[in-house]
């Protein structure tokens, strides 16, 4: 008897080694980047969301570099990740977006999104969905029709906070910019709407970045819950409109899509139109109100800034008395005019990192130094490793509008990827931006405001302010 479980142990303890050593050396045409892949199918995904409270690089990430160089391999929620921070690999991959590489995430990440969104398409799909995003918030757009909405909307927020004296500024931004982007994406009135949909994307945010671990209880299993329950609204409200014999007129998104899906010669269908206001609605607010705490949180800790910022936003207000056009609407003009405030948006995005990785996915084998990167693979860059690196910036932890001095302010570069690269380039930078000089023309000449809670930042790997970011707001008194 003795035997046959000493025989069993022996067996067990071969079968585990084997599994450890294929794991750690997956099949490569060539030589893998060195790195860990962790253990069996968790791979370093523990380490991956550890929380960190930092504005330096991740330290899963620092701790790999020093270790392993500027390519590393990794195993994330179960996925074969090479981790590239060389800039000048991250720029060439990006130039082979639908040659070597596709944009890819992970199967978790996906399966949040869904198999339809914009962020799974490739090729002529994503080319033509791009185009239609750009009706919505493209330059164009942007000049004729969101200038003045976004002003308006901005401006009666802003009342009601200076009413309320305390807001926390990440809810409260959040809710202003979900508003006008649900009332533009789909005519849709939280207040007037029994399934709130605001709750919902909550909950589907707040696990979209967390460890993949679908049991009740957890957040990824909040947030698959939440996103069923988004869908379901936007399916819902899609239907409805589609089934009206006469259909009204709505002015927005949806209307447009449901053009695109009576046009036989359009690849529109409904489940792609759902995932696709899914995902805007998403991106639009999430990204747009983390930006925006961000920089209120930055400006306020940096006197100078704010002073200056002051002074370029009064100044216009001063030429508009000037010209007797007084109006609390600003115009493209004054908006392209606002060089400092790019600046500081720019500074913002940069030190904040809100993306923690730009994923794209190897077609086939693609060779690197002496490495290769074997088909199926995905690959990892990571704007904050670009963004505070030292031979880029200087003083790269430090908040420095100036430092955008005469350099570009509206692209991407191997050395700024806030919102991507390559064709791949967020097709919402602009209208993000748009918002955020518009929330700083009219916080800073017609309030004042002072932090009195909060603003710790903590990276997991996604970004959360735990107790948020409490300001107590007024309006200025005119002398």
């Amino acid at each position: 008897m003795l035997g046959f479980v000493l025989c069993v142990v022996a067996v067990f303890v071969v079968l585990i080694s084997r599994l450890f050593y294929t794991w750690q050396n997956p099949k490569c045409n060539g030589k893998l980047p060195p790195g860990s892949m962790g253990l069996p199918f968790i791979g370093e995904t523990i380490q991956f969301f550890s929380p960190h409270r930092l504005y330096d690089v991740p330290p899963f990430m620092k701790h790999r570099m020093a270790r392993y160089g500027s390519l590393f391999r990794t195993s994330l929620v179960g996925q074969n990740i090479v981790v590239s921070t060389d800039p000048e690999v991250n720029y060439d991959l990006f130039q082979q977006e639908n040659k070597s590489v596709i944009l890819y995430y992970t199967q978790s990440f996906i399966a949040v999104l869904g198999q339809q969104s914009l962020a799974n398409q490739h090729g002529g799909a994503h080319k033509y969905l791009r185009n239609l995003i750009l009706r919505l918030v493209g330059p164009a757009n942007l000049k004729e029709e969101l200038l003045n909405d976004i002003n308006n909307h901005t401006v009666k927020h802003l009342r009601s906070w200076a009413i309320s004296g305390i807001v926390d500024i990440k809810e409260a931004a959040s809710d202003m910019i979900f508003e006008y982007f649900a009332k533009k994406m789909m005519s849709y009135d939280e207040s007037k709407n029994p399934r709130k949909l605001k709750e919902n994307y909550n909950a589907f945010i707040h696990g979209l970045l967390a460890f993949p671990l679908n049991i009740p209880g957890t957040a990824f299993s909040a947030c698959l819950k939440g996103r069923k329950n988004v869908t379901k609204v936007i399916k819902d409200t899609l239907k409805q409109r589609r089934s009206r014999v006469s259909k009204s007129t709505h002015h927005d998104f949806l209307d447009d899509l449901l053009e695109e899906i009576e046009n036989e010669d359009a690849m529109m269908n409904e489940t792609i139109a759902v995932e696709l206001v899914f995902m805007l609605l998403f991106a639009s607010h999430e990204t747009t109100s983390t930006s925006l705490t961000f920089l209120l949180k930055f400006i306020s800790d940096n006197p100078k800034v704010l002073s200056e910022l002051t002074e370029e936003h009064e100044a216009i207000l001063r030429n508009r008395d000037n010209s007797g056009e007084y109006s609390e609407t600003i115009t493209w003009e004054e908006y392209k005019s606002m060089t400092f405030t790019h600046m500081v948006v720019n500074e913002t995005v940069r030190l904040a990192n809100i993306v923690p990785g730009i994923f794209r996915k190897a077609v086939k084998d693609i060779k690197i130094n002496e490495y290769t990167i074997p088909a199926g693979w995905l690959i990892m860059v990571v704007p904050s490793v670009a963004h505070l690196d030292e031979n880029n910036y200087e003083d790269p932890c430090v908040f420095n509008p100036w430092r955008w001095e005469g350099k570009e302010l509206h692209l991407g570069s191997k050395s700024f990827m806030a919102f991507g690269g390559g064709s791949r380039l967020c097709a919402g930078a602009d209208v993000t931006k748009l918002y955020l000089v518009i929330f700083v023309h009219h916080f800073v000449t017609k309030y004042r405001w002072s932090i009195i809670k909060g603003g710790d930042v903590v990276r997991k790997p996604g970004v959360v302010f735990p107790d948020g970011l409490h300001i107590q707001v007024s309006e200025k008194h005119k002398s």
